[in-house]
């Protein structure tokens, strides 16, 4: 077996809260969303360099705080952009683990945390 890709499904419990995090304040783009019909659940698809995820209004749909670590480059300017930005419910730190790399993380309005990491160059974790 080969995976081509794995996708983390995070519940959550209100579509603008998730918006407003996800793509407002993080940067994701809405991939497609669904509905079975009017006032029901949502399910949809956020993407960011490389990053996929699905969040769910589904019962049974991810479990809250779920906590999803995410290799990448680029962290130090992600750190910048996202505290230049005027969501007043998150102020990340950027931090120097002891497993040799740089870390971000964020806690969405429904207790699930992304950890963003990037290898410290020359570190031999």
């Amino acid at each position: 077996m080969t995976a081509e890709k794995t996708i983390p499904v995070l519940r959550i419990f209100d579509y603008a809260k998730a918006i407003e995090f996800y793509v407002d304040w993080l940067g994701f783009t809405i991939v497609w969303e669904h509905r079975f019909e009017d006032n029901t659940p949502v399910y949809l698809e956020v993407e960011k360099d490389g990053i996929t995820l699905h969040l769910s209004e589904h019962h049974g749909d991810g479990t809250p705080g779920t906590h999803v670590f995410v290799w990448c480059t680029g962290l130090k300017d992600f750190h910048n952009t996202i505290l230049n930005k005027p969501y007043k419910y998150n102020r990340p730190g950027l931090e120097e683990t002891f497993y040799g790399a740089y870390c971000v993380t964020v806690n969405d309005p429904f207790n699930n945390r992304i950890s963003f990491n990037e290898r410290i160059p020359g570190n031999k974790n």
